[in-house]
Formats: C-alpha cells, structure tokens, sequence
C-alpha cells in the first residue's frame, strides 16, 4: 500500500489533482479555525482566526529560503564532480 501511494504521489500526471487536495486541506484548516473559541489567547494575534496555518507557511518558506541562502552561499554544496 505504501508503494502505491508513493508511486501515486511522485507521479507527474498526478501533480494537479494533489495541489488541489492540498489547496483544499489548507482552506478546511482556515475555516475550521474560524469556530474555535479563544478564551485563553495570550497574545493579540492569537485571536486572528487562520493565523496558526499563515505563520505555519511562513515559517516554512523562510526556512526554505534561509536554507537553500546558506547551501548555495555559505558554501555548504559542492558540484556534482567535486570528486572527480
């Protein structure tokens, strides 16, 4: 079963039905925030409804960013025939 999901999921033709599987998954986590009650927030943002799964994707981009900055300028990768 775990092939076949992961033949599924690496499969080129499959790649338009899985964006909008997750395009739909992120709307459902922004709306089901909408119905959660928030008595014991601490801070003022966490009152915004959607803000857990936008910081969330933030998060993840700049991580994305600051790694692939350190890889290629910080000296971290090597070209393929580094060993060559």
């Amino acid at each position: 079963m775990i092939k076949r999901m992961v033949l599924y999921i690496g499969n080129p033709e499959n790649s338009r039905q899985l964006k909008r599987i997750g395009y739909v998954m992120l709307l459902i986590t922004v709306v089901a925030d909408f119905f959660v009650e928030r008595h014991h927030a601490h801070y003022i943002w966490d009152k915004i409804p959607g803000w857990g799964a936008f910081y969330g994707f933030v998060s993840c981009v700049v991580i994305i960013l600051v790694s692939k900055f350190i890889g290629h300028q910080g000296g971290i990768m090597k070209k393929e025939d580094y060993y060559d």
